[in-house]
């Protein structure tokens, strides 16, 4: 039997007018802005309109550790909102833009997978509705306004060392990490050291991601700390006169995007910070505005959920004031298996002890969302060369740990395999108990948040800082800042920053390597071990096999 590839399931789709689409969540005439015949926003008029009305519950899922082999937490997202329509509720999945990065490097999109996908999924990959090339635009006109204060006599005192907005580009591009810019003589300006992030690591991504309207959009973009005075005073976006012109630029770019699943089941797509760098969540506006209209509302949150999920409650939900019903955990057999210590060339082969070991990494990941106050759920994402034998140990391991666990096959059968799950969680919706609460509270001082999150969840020993960081750590608790969350920065790989320690490691040090107060967004950035804010492509790049054919038709996206 011949498999069919995302691309060619997703273009075979018999997709509704995003019109229809709308009408199952009671949108209709101006509330929708239509962009083509199969995507859109909602008018900010519509989700005021929307104001005092009841939400409904609200469904996070999150992941084991990822591996080369897969978890499929996305398709698993779209599958269980697949799911729950099919058994008679009214639901819908919000999840985050893909961001051209991944999609020409080694990750691939960010659209589902299989049966279980949303669509148009080529536009989602690709430019889509425009949003990230917004905020781009965004970041960069205050990065240029800055430079521009400096050239025209900088009024504010600006030491040209001490700048710390950086520019960015959605594409990964080692060679900008770190430049030397303003070369060319007085007509350019003063050359000093910079480089890029990428645009889902900018701190204008994070703050369309948490703001709840225009003027919370605004007065975010204000607070931005964008340099330092030779007093070492700090310069804000505000007084550079940017918020205006950069809420301008982002006014489209607010509105969350509707499109659709293969099986015509509506989704909000909003904002893609990733979740190792950044907070890893999609927008609050897209996730609240989807609680007033469907009664259920799936949404995810990157990577592991000692990232992903972390950040969700520790940063998203206690700022958003969101309070989940039920969690889904994704792990595949394959996963596992190299958690248990298999090398990706060698996962076709039965190994059920490998897959008994590699358990030890979704047990933690059990242990450390009870923490919050929440019982998972465990979503088994079934691949064909799944035994009987290896499904049984990862069905034993999660009743040790005290949590049900379901067999899905939504990549192959749609919302079809997500029905057992999706009753499930109606059950646990209904039945409550969630006794949601964050893993530290607001008033400890942010070393203390950062260890607690190192030991609690990532089963470290310390974490360890040399005296630069520790005054940093210092500085922000002394002007004020100790009452913001962090953002902890690490490798998506492992509970360690060592990509390579599979499994469930414990006793390490985390290396805290730097600080970056992001005061708009209202965290702190902790960056840990040897992660990157701006990615490099691997050997061999998926864009060397992306191209178009002979009817123009798009090869080689997944």
């Amino acid at each position: 039997m011949t498999v069919k590839s995302d691309i060619e399931i997703a273009r075979a789709a018999s997709m509704q007018p995003i019109a229809d689409v709308a009408t199952k969540l009671g949108i209709s005439g101006r509330g929708l802005l239509n962009y083509g015949p199969y995507k859109a926003k909602v008018s900010l008029d519509l989700i005021k309109a929307l104001d005092g009305k009841p939400e409904g519950k609200l469904i996070l899922v999150t992941a084991i550790n990822p591996t080369p082999a897969g978890e499929g937490k996305t398709t698993t997202t779209v599958g269980l909102g697949d799911g729950l329509n099919r058994i008679g509720v009214r639901a819908m999945s919000c999840l985050r833009e893909p961001s051209l990065g991944p999609c020409f490097g080694v990750k691939g999109g960010a659209a589902g997978g299989g049966y279980a996908q949303v669509v148009p999924m080529e536009d989602i990959n690709l430019h889509f509705t425009g949003d990230f090339h917004a905020v781009t635009a965004a970041n960069n006109l205050l990065a240029a306004l800055i430079d521009n204060h400096i050239y025209w006599g900088n009024k504010l005192d600006i030491d040209p060392r001490r700048v710390i907005w950086r520019r960015v580009i959605d594409m990964n591009d080692r060679a900008l990490r770190s430049i030397v810019n303003s070369l060319g003589g007085v007509a350019n300006g003063f050359p000093r050291e910079d480089g890029f992030d990428i645009t889902v690591a900018s701190e204008v991504m994070a703050i369309l991601c948490l703001a709840q309207d225009l003027k919370d959009l605004e007065r975010r973009f204000g607070n931005i700390v964008v340099a330092y005075t030779r007093e070492k005073n700090p310069v804000y976006a505000r007084d550079l006169d940017a918020p205006g012109a950069m809420a301008v630029l982002l006014k489209d770019a607010m509105l969350p995007n509707l499109v659709q699943t293969l099986e015509n089941n509506p989704v909000f797509i909003h904002g893609g910070p990733f979740a190792n760098i950044a907070h890893g969540c999609n927008s609050v506006l897209a996730t609240k505005t989807a609680l007033k209209l469907c009664d259920y509302v799936v949404t995810e949150a990157g990577f592991g959920a000692d990232l992903g999920a972390e950040k969700f409650f520790d940063i998203k939900c206690r700022k958003a004031g969101l309070t989940p019903s039920a969690v889904v955990i994704v792990a595949t057999v394959r996963a596992l298996k190299m958690h248990g210590g298999v090398a990706k060339d060698a996962l076709k082969g039965e190994n059920a002890a490998a897959v008994a070991a590699g358990c030890s990494n979704l047990k933690r990941h059990i242990d450390n969302v009870k923490k919050f106050g929440l019982t998972p759920v465990i979503a088994i994402n079934k691949f064909i060369t799944d035994t009987d034998a290896e499904i049984q140990e990862v069905m034993s391991a999660a009743a040790s740990a005290g949590v049900k666990a379901f067999l899905c096959t939504h990549w192959a059968d749609g919302g079809k395999g997500t029905e057992e799950l999706a009753r499930h969680v109606v059950k646990m919706c209904a039945e409550g108990g969630s006794e949601f609460r964050p893993l530290y509270s607001d008033e400890v001082p942010l070393w203390y948040k950062v260890k607690t999150i190192a030991t609690e969840l990532y089963g470290a020993s310390d974490v360890a800082g040399d005296a630069g960081v520790d005054a940093k750590f210092k500085a922000l608790q002394e002007a004020g800042y100790g009452n913001l969350p962090i953002c902890m920065a690490k490798t998506q790989y492992s509970f360690s920053t060592n990509p390579n320690a599979r499994g469930a490691p414990s006793g390490h040090v985390i290396p805290v390597r730097d600080v970056i107060l992001a005061a708009g967004a209202e965290f702190i950035v902790v960056v840990c071990g040897d992660i990157m804010r701006m990615p490099g492509l691997p050997r061999v790049p998926s864009a060397n096999t992306i191209r178009l054919n002979d009817q123009g038709q798009i090869e080689g996206l997944f």
